[in-house]
């Protein structure tokens, strides 16, 4: 608590008069985190163009994901801390977060899919983030190319699935 008060500025009991303990704290912050997530995935489209092109849409979104995390490398650690906030403020915050992609993954592969859609495009999202983060990358290579190679097949992917008859 004394480092945490001591970077924002303040004394630390200060900090003890607003929250109980160092977890309550954290779960304040992984909450506002979610709510800024949402916020940047929200501003990466224009509302009217993403039935019309969802796959820029969620190509855009993925740029936003991407550039919040490496502007918050701790918070987005913290975000997905196995010992964050499990509380139904935080389910509903992680919720929030993702809704404004909602809309793309519906218009890409329809209503009844858009979950799954969603489910394949975020463990990557999360995957090359974390390896960029912890620079995991060693290989050599563009990192920059690989992201948008890795959207790019991901997504237009699920775009021509769309396209298939059903399995």
């Amino acid at each position: 608590m004394s480092e945490i008060a001591e970077a924002v500025g303040i004394k630390a009991p200060s900090l003890f008069g607003r929250f109980k303990n160092r977890a309550e704290l954290l779960d304040k912050v992984e909450l506002a985190l979610w709510g800024a997530l949402a916020r940047e995935l929200a501003g990466a489209t224009k509302a009217s163009e993403v039935a019309k092109k969802p796959v820029e849409a969620l190509t855009a979104q993925a740029r936003a994901y991407r550039a919040f995390a490496k502007a918050n490398p701790n918070g987005y650690a913290l975000m997905f801390d196995p010992r964050a906030t499990q509380s139904q403020a935080g389910a509903e915050a992680r919720a929030a977060a993702l809704a404004p992609c909602a809309p793309a993954f519906v218009a890409l592969v329809g209503a009844d899919n858009a979950l799954a859609a969603a489910r394949v495009v975020t463990p990557f999202l999360h995957g090359f983030v974390s390896m960029e983060l912890t620079q995991a990358f060693r290989l050599g290579g563009d990192v920059d190319q690989a992201f948008e190679f890795g959207v790019a097949s991901i997504i237009q992917g699920l775009a021509s699935w769309r396209k298939q008859p059903e399995i």
